[in-house]
């Protein structure tokens, strides 16, 4: 039995109709740039994440970045946010010319509200928690203590579509909320797209201009921005794909569940807190052996990876920050011993069964 590690194709076969339908209609009218199809993804995603306002861009880095930006982030300014992320998190912050500063993170892989006071400082600007694995980050703390320095926070949401946290879905804490729509996201386009949340009007027509040249018009433009637009096509699939999202997310829980119960004696394994809904955009075990169990279920047809195996502050890109090995314990002992299973709504019973009893019978 080969089971792959993602299997974006098996979704595409459930849409296929609706998707060519939609890609005929709007090729046949030339539908493709900031159309109609995109402006009711926007209503619907703000709608679906409980805020005022949605701005689709290129890409979820994108709206990391025109969020720091349209916030006046930049050069002599830092943002806290945790080192166990993708890369792009660091990519987003750097690029305004602020620095990333790094605090370490918990069991659940997500930043650690006890640590982030001791790292502001009077440059500090903003947090940025990252909702790690389709978890939202403890945001209860994290937002007093952004209320008490006057931070913004500003959500980096890319893996939690749809999950909540005391009620409250990702991306409505924060002045902003970033999503990624890349392929491997929970939900995602044929190709790159992001999309923004927030319920600030004045940050929302800013972000409008920001997307497209800095235009107030097609003729006046008011700063230089830049082109980072979710076209029309994506967008469509994307609006497509969004009634379904629920129903997806809920077997990605079904599935952990699975795994968590029948796992826990060989691996250590997630626990959900009981005011969370965690999507689970990824499943991550731990074992002290983790290359040889990676290698092991290899042999039994089963792919795994390693989300992700170099913190931040260990990037040849982040040496000149000054971090050292051993900076943040709990994230570099994470980085050494996780290993992401399989899990995605199309994986059958029976291939979830065989990942149980290939993890079990690892010689550990």
């Amino acid at each position: 039995m080969d089971i792959p590690f993602v299997n974006l194709g098996l979704q595409y076969q459930g849409l296929r109709k609706q998707i060519l339908d939609k890609f005929d209609e709007l090729s046949k009218k030339g539908a493709y740039v900031l159309s109609s199809e995109l402006r009711e993804f926007e209503e619907n995603f703000a709608q679906y994440c409980g805020t005022k306002f949605a701005i689709g861009v290129g890409n979820g880095s994108d709206a990391l970045f025109f969020s720091m930006i349209a916030l006046g982030i930049g050069k002599g300014d830092t943002v806290i946010t945790a080192p166990n992320s993708f890369i792009a998190t660091g990519w987003a912050i750097a690029n305004t010319g602020a620095q990333p500063v790094f605090v370490d993170v918990m069991d659940d892989y997500n930043i650690d509200p006890d640590k982030i006071e001791a790292a502001i400082t009077p440059q500090t600007k903003a947090i940025m928690p990252v909702h790690l694995t389709g978890r939202v980050a403890d945001m209860g703390p994290i937002m007093e203590i952004s209320q008490k320095h006057r931070l913004h926070v500003i959500e980096d949401a890319a893996q939690a579509v749809g999950a909540s946290y005391k009620g409250q879905k990702a991306g409505s804490f924060g002045v902003t909320g970033c999503f990624s729509l890349h392929p491997l996201k929970n939900l995602h386009v044929h190709g790159d797209g992001g999309i923004i949340t927030t319920n600030d009007e004045s940050l929302y027509e800013h972000f409008m201009k920001i997307r497209n040249h800095g235009l107030k018009n097609r003729d006046e433009c008011e700063f230089w921005g830049y082109n980072s637009r979710l076209d029309g096509i994506q967008a469509a699939i994307a609006n497509i794909k969004l009634p379904h999202l629920d129903r997806w997310n809920q077997r990605y829980r079904e599935i952990a569940v699975q795994y968590t119960e029948t796992l826990a004696d060989y691996v250590q394994v997630p626990t959900d807190q009981e005011y969370e809904i965690p999507v689970y955009h990824r499943y991550i075990i731990r074992h002290s052996r983790r290359d040889a169990l990676h290698s092991h279920l290899a042999e039994h047809g089963i792919e795994t990876k390693v989300n992700y195996p170099i913190p931040l502050h260990l990037q040849k890109a982040t040496q000149l920050l000054g971090y050292q090995k051993g900076d943040f314990p709990n994230a570099e002992q994470q980085a050494a011993t996780i290993l992401s299973l399989p899990i995605y709504a199309e994986l059958e019973d029976t291939q979830v069964d065989h990942v149980i009893n290939s993890v079990r019978s690892f010689q550990g």
